[in-house]
């Protein structure tokens, strides 16, 4: 029961003043501490841990050991954060950043490793309530501290959150580079994170339309076929295709994906709305050239020149290969009238192997159909289209 737990810690406490070292008690608290907090998952579990820090607190509170007091307020301060209370965890970090000082208001080098704690737990509270312009004060001013050696799972907090900071500015480059650090860091601290950090990296380069692959690096070789990220990586390569349809086939056989609001956020559907803001802004920016938007049927109207050339040509070698037929089935001495029908049926009729048309615009005449005309069809075509003189030439 936790209500026993708290109980029976309160006691051992009473021993830490005489019955034990100094060291040795700071080293046990420490450890339970620390159990604990991997053991809790619930409400009832969080609050019985707020009184296990609370009572080290006060226990540790006149023996000067300012080391434990700092661990134990970074602890306190986290669960706060996790628990989304950021009332109480304002007020902390205030509290632990004087505490981290010289009393001349500037960083003391000597606690610079629980300062980045400190601003590693502000920095996210920060992120967790969007607001970038102090996450971006406390992000740069933390990247300053030098004098500390923090834990690399620290250091990949840090990053991890700048680099959704300069994301959500579309500072791709920036970002690309802080989601890197960060994997890194979570890769060498062994966390989890990595995974889902990778995955901000993968979506990274997908909106800065960089052709650098993210699984080039060293670090990053190995998870390049890791299941978990492999829907990532499916997205970005129908991306760079300009396959909608692949896209959003992956989104539905893989609604995981959705699941972190951080990707979601970047490529979940949007409104119609936004679409038109969105196309509007690009035909006004010209990166969609001689473009209007038509309100009634809700499309995009692209009008082109080589489109406006390339349908002219079609319709002169359209009209071009209706002279021919008429010239050939028509005029032509020799013909029959039931070998016109035939003739016709044939060429229109494509499935029959008669009619032939190539590339360049030419009919090309089928075996069958030199058969029906050999002898007869051959004439001078002074005067005809150059369509209709390649014809002759070709029977």
């Amino acid at each position: 029961m936790p209500s026993t737990a708290v109980e029976h810690y309160r006691e051992l406490l009473t021993y830490i003043k005489s019955a034990v070292t100094r060291n040795y008690s700071e080293k046990s608290i420490n450890n339970m501490l620390d159990y604990i907090e991997k053991g809790s998952d619930d409400a009832k579990a969080y609050h019985c841990m707020e009184k296990f820090y609370s009572l080290t607190l006060d226990s540790f509170q006149n023996t000067n050991n300012e080391r434990l007091w700092l661990k134990t307020n970074i602890k306190l301060a986290r669960l706060w954060l996790d628990r989304r209370e950021y009332g109480l965890l304002s007020k902390k970090v205030k509290e632990l950043h004087r505490a981290c000082q010289r009393e001349d208001g500037t960083d003391d080098p000597a606690k610079g490793t629980y300062s980045l704690e400190v601003y590693a737990l502000e920095i996210q509270m920060y992120a967790n309530t969007k607001n970038n312009k102090r996450l971006k004060a406390l992000y740069q001013r933390a990247l300053t501290v030098r004098s500390a050696v923090p834990h690399p799972k620290i250091m990949g907090i840090i990053r991890e959150c700048g680099g959704k900071m300069h994301l959500s500015e579309e500072n791709w480059k920036e970002a690309q580079s802080d989601f890197f650090e960060s994997f890194r860091n979570y890769d060498e601290a062994g966390s989890m994170q990595r995974i889902q950090v990778l995955k901000y990296l993968v979506l990274t380069t997908m909106l800065m339309k960089s052709n650098i692959n993210p699984f080039d690096s060293q670090e990053t070789k190995p998870y390049k076929s890791d299941p978990r990220i492999s829907a990532m990586t499916d997205l970005v390569d129908a991306f760079q295709r300009d396959d909608i349809h692949a896209y959003e086939e992956i989104l539905r056989n893989n609604p995981d994906v959705l699941s972190d609001p951080f990707i979601a956020e970047n490529i979940d559907e949007i409104s119609l709305p936004e679409v038109q803001d969105i196309l509007s802004f690009l035909i006004l920016d010209q990166k969609i050239p001689d473009a209007t938007i038509d309100q009634e049927t809700g499309a995009v109207v692209i009008n082109r020149a080589d489109d406006h050339e390339r349908l002219q040509a079609l319709g002169t070698w359209t009209s071009q290969l209706n002279s021919l037929w008429r010239s050939v089935l028509t005029n032509a001495d020799g013909f029959r009238i039931e070998d016109s029908a035939r003739i016709h049926a044939t060429l229109v009729n494509t499935d029959g192997g008669y009619g032939q048309l190539g590339l360049a615009g030419d009919v090309l005449p089928s075996p069958e159909f030199r058969k029906l005309g050999v002898g007869r069809a051959k004439r001078d075509w002074k005067g005809k289209s150059g369509i209709a003189k390649a014809f002759s030439r070709a029977l």
